[in-house]
């Protein structure tokens, strides 16, 4: 069972492409739990508008984060477990009531920069405006690919 370490360091490398300021570290919900709360409880006054939370196993740190204030919080299963990243995905997407958790794919860390880039953007049209040409990007780099292969396979 292969251990993803890193899953997230893809998402401040795309936060940075889209100029959004981000902040990484490590906090474990069974490990930490005090520095989990307090890096929950201050993100707000620390300018944080999203928090993104790996999970692996019981998917603490999204629905800690999200249970103790209402920035919104975007949870990235982690396939670290024999279940290859389906248990943190069902915890996140179970979170009760009142306590809304985001979710991407399994080891999609660079969905939850985007999205999270996507939610900042509602009040910044700057921001709005370089996730156009981001995916404007993303769709030339296909249009790419697709010529590649029509060059490579006519007719």
């Amino acid at each position: 069972m292969p251990r993803r370490r890193g899953a997230l360091r893809s998402t401040p490398a795309l936060l940075d492409e889209l100029d959004v300021p981000c902040e990484l570290d490590i906090v474990s919900a069974h490990r930490t739990p005090d520095k989990l709360h307090d890096y929950a409880i201050s993100a707000e006054a620390r300018g944080l508008k999203v928090i993104i939370a790996g999970a692996g196993g019981a998917a603490h740190p999204p629905g800690m984060a999200a249970a103790v204030r209402v920035l919104p919080v975007i949870g990235v299963p982690i396939g670290i477990t024999r279940l290859e990243g389906m248990d943190a995905l069902l915890s996140i997407v179970q979170m009760p009531t009142g306590v809304p958790v985001a979710r991407v794919a399994i080891d999609n860390a660079a969905n939850a920069a985007i999205l999270a880039a996507q939610m900042i953007a509602t009040g910044e049209p700057e921001l709005r405006e370089r996730l156009r040409e981001y995916k404007l990007g993303l769709r030339d780099k296909v249009l790419q690919k697709s010529l590649a292969v029509k060059r490579e396979f006519p007719g």
